[in-house]
């Protein structure tokens, strides 16, 4: 390779830093500016932040999703308590959201290993088909033929309706 390199051809990168050009020593007015607002404004603030997070944690509450107590029944309300009508069948629509979830949680995981396992899903996935079942026979006697407008009454009725059955059914066989 010669020496004699040509330096039109070939030139040098510019540097990343840039050069300063002051030619005077008179400082800049910006940097005093960015500096008072740093003091006066920025740093208040920031240590009343950071005083604020320390205090929430120091004081952390975890949680997940709202807990409601249990309530009674609608069978162990008193004839005329308008409130435990009411609270009962808050109760029972919340306990029927969760079986609508546990349902679709099921059906989720049946679907994915039907995905998961192609030809062989009759065979590999016997313990979620069987499951699915007992989930969806469950979910439909206690909730089934109710409709849309479905509430903790008629539902309280169907389970004694059912249960005088099973009792009627039990006393045939003897």
């Amino acid at each position: 390779m010669p020496d004699d390199h040509d330096w039109e051809a070939y030139k040098v990168p510019p540097t990343r830093t840039p050069v300063s050009d002051r030619t005077t020593s008179v400082p800049n007015p910006v940097d005093y500016f960015q500096t008072a607002f740093n003091y006066v404004f920025d740093a208040p603030v920031t240590f009343v932040r950071e005083l604020i997070d320390r205090w929430k944690n120091k004081n952390k509450f975890y949680y997940y999703h709202q807990k409601f107590r249990r309530v009674p029944d609608l069978s162990e309300c008193l004839e005329g308590d308008y409130l435990c009508y009411y609270e009962a069948e808050a109760q029972w629509r919340r306990d029927r959201m969760v079986d609508q979830e546990i349902v679709e949680i099921v059906r989720e995981r049946m679907a994915a290993c039907r995905q998961r396992e192609g030809p062989n899903e009759f065979l590999n996935c016997a313990k979620e088909m069987e499951l699915l079942a007992q989930v969806t026979k469950a979910y439909h006697d206690r909730y089934g033929d109710l409709g849309y407008h479905g509430n903790a009454r008629t539902c309280l009725m169907k389970q004694k309706h059912r249960m005088m059955e099973e009792r009627k059914a039990a006393q045939e066989k003897e």
